[in-house]
């Protein structure tokens, strides 16, 4: 097993096309056709977590945050990054992380989140837009149905709950075949005649070249006739944060207590409490403050998240809770989501989750 099917693994359900512009995840150190020993999986990469690795002579660490955000311009070991570096390459220890991309999926960092806290009937908190395509295609009408399935079992048509999701409309083409030709249907210089149907679906714009080979591959014409059409629809699958609901409401209060239980954290920072009833929640794992005005939209009674700053408590306006429950913290539970993605797919293989702790925050 090497290093680029784990990466394959994972990408399934966080594609990197998913990830924010500034971020840089991915395979940052290591070669991709490495055989894989062991894996480990981290929050942060650090130099303990490297050397945790090497004696465990795993060489393959799977983390959250990137260890490389911006571009190195030189690697002489004059910080705790080069220093990562330079000591996964001396010991082949491949480096890879899902980070934004991993955030921006419904079953990511945030669903499970959502899970530890027991919401129920969740979705995106801020959807994505402009990450969807049209594809659309004339195809003759007796191979219908086969280019129609190839292109669903691709992963094109899917609509929230639906699935084989699909507009057909029926009339005729016309073409002329040369004497290079090799025409399906038709005859060398002949203007013909066909009756075909017009295929729309929509699909994740991650998923283009795995539709198009599917199509160009059953497709029966020696010249496939498609567009890909951008579409600025909101993806609910995709976006930033998560909102849902407690099947039973909590006192704010308990409903605090419970976060502090769940998430061991020693304090929770907070805005007043308005004595209401918590029913909708709203959260990021990580940085979400720039979601405060749409959890307030949606009408989420508490937004959970961190990195608040004193100026963003103020924002509540009396409306909403606000529980800062720290960057880290909130991120934690991301390592059981990596194992359960490579464990499902590699029973026997050899993974483990870092037992040490890489938040730089601590409380006295």
């Amino acid at each position: 097993m090497n290093v680029r099917t784990i990466c394959n693994i994972i990408e399934e359900v966080a594609p990197l096309s998913l990830q924010e512009s500034y971020d840089n995840a991915g395979l940052l150190v290591g070669n991709s056709q490495m055989e894989v020993s062991g894996i480990l999986i981290c929050i942060d990469i650090t130099l303990e977590i490297i050397n945790e690795a090497i004696q465990k002579k795993y060489n393959l660490i799977i983390s959250h945050h990137p260890l490389i955000f911006k571009g190195l311009t030189r690697i002489i070991g004059q910080n705790e990054i080069e220093c990562c570096v330079i000591a996964a390459i001396k010991n082949d220890v491949a480096i890879y992380a899902a980070h934004t991309n991993l955030d921006n999926v419904l079953n990511g960092v945030n669903g499970k989140i959502a899970d530890k806290i027991g919401l129920i009937n969740q979705r995106i908190l801020l959807p994505k837009q402009g990450s969807l395509l049209k594809l659309v295609t004339f195809v003759p009408k007796l191979h219908t149905y086969s280019v129609r399935e190839a292109l669903f079992n691709a992963g094109a048509g899917k609509l929230g709950n639906y699935e084989s999701c699909s507009f057909n409309s029926d009339g005729i083409g016309t073409f002329k075949p040369n004497e290079q030709a090799l025409p399906f249907v038709g005859d060398i210089n002949q203007f013909h005649s066909e009756a075909e149907t017009r295929i729309e679906v929509i699909l994740p714009s991650f998923l283009k070249d795995k539709v198009l080979r599917a199509l160009l591959k059953v497709h029966p014409y020696e010249e496939t006739a498609y567009d890909f059409v951008p579409i600025n629809n909101a993806w609910k699958e995709i976006g930033a944060g998560i909102i849902g609901e407690l099947s039973i409401e909590e006192d704010e209060i308990d409903f605090l207590k419970r976060i502090k239980e769940i998430f061991n954290l020693p304090t929770i920072k907070h805005t007043q409490l308005l004595g209401h009833k918590i029913k909708r929640v709203a959260l990021c794992g990580g940085s979400g403050s720039s979601l405060l005005k749409t959890a307030l939209t949606e009408k989420a009674d508490i937004y959970l998240s961190g990195d608040f700053k004193y100026h963003d408590f103020f924002e509540a306006e009396k409306s909403i809770i606000i529980a800062d429950i720290g960057h880290y913290e909130s991120e934690q539970f991301t390592k059981e989501i990596f194992f359960e993605i490579i464990t499902k797919k590699m029973t026997t293989f050899a993974v483990q989750i870092s037992g040490i702790n890489t938040n730089p925050i601590n409380y006295l």
